[in-house]
């Protein structure tokens, strides 16, 4: 995700970006954070999971119908007819990298909760206009919200406003909602979030671990059950 620079800033580890994509997404995350977060705990969060979680069930049509070949997942080419069927523009290079970033199982192909992160990715690089009238396309400008509540919560844990949440930045956190095993929680949360054990989350690993945590995995697992047994 990204590698040590070998400089600290108030025993922080400075943390430089591997890929374009990934410099964009900590630009942007990094321009939000300056903007603040109405979030005040993360009690807060977890009581939107719900919301949260019927707006991104609701993308699964969405995902049907970009899913031509309907074996479950999202190829190169059917990702490239996506963003034209949405009139996102982005260069060969530009959908090859998101492509990359978020075939997390490195299976050639998107799955629904790969999806959904690739979604908000586009939302948070493109501009507002842009963004806005890609949801309108796909009939769900309700997604607008619910991806601004993502974008929130990590602001939130964001405490440095650097782009990435840390170790300690998680703890800290979680010790504001008060809760007595505040420390193991957060021990947990992090190590759900940070992908490549490197010690440091960017918004798309934080993005693959919420689809887990309000359930969008335990979906996709009862509907290949339900496929085996068909078969």
């Amino acid at each position: 995700m990204g590698s040590v620079s070998g400089k600290a800033e108030s025993s922080e580890t400075v943390w430089v970006s591997e890929t374009k994509l990934e410099a964009k997404m900590v630009e942007a995350m990094q321009r939000r954070a300056s903007q603040g977060t109405a979030l005040k705990s993360f009690n807060t969060i977890i009581l939107k999971f719900p919301k949260i979680d019927e707006s991104l069930r609701n993308c699964k049509a969405i995902f049907e119908q970009f899913d031509e070949d309907s074996n479950g997942a999202i190829d190169h080419e059917e990702l490239k007819k996506c963003f034209h069927k949405l009139e996102i523009s982005f260069t060969e290079e530009e959908t090859n990298d998101f492509f990359k970033a978020c075939d997390i199982n490195e299976d050639m192909g998107i799955k629904f909760n790969e999806f959904i992160v690739l979604l908000c990715l586009v939302d948070l690089l493109k501009d507002n206009a842009t963004a806005s009238e890609a949801k309108s396309r796909m009939g769900m400008p309700n997604l607008e919200a619910t991806f601004e509540t993502l974008v929130d919560a990590f602001v939130f844990l964001d405490k440095n406003k650097d782009g990435y949440v840390s170790k300690n930045e998680m703890v800290q956190a979680i010790n504001e909602s008060g809760e007595r095993s505040s420390g193991r929680i957060a021990m947990k949360r992090f190590e759900e979030m940070d992908w490549d054990k490197n010690g440091s989350v960017n918004f798309k690993e934080f993005l693959f671990a919420f689809t887990r945590w309000v359930g969008i995995d335990e979906m996709e697992e009862e509907e290949e059950e339900e496929e085996k047994g068909r078969a």
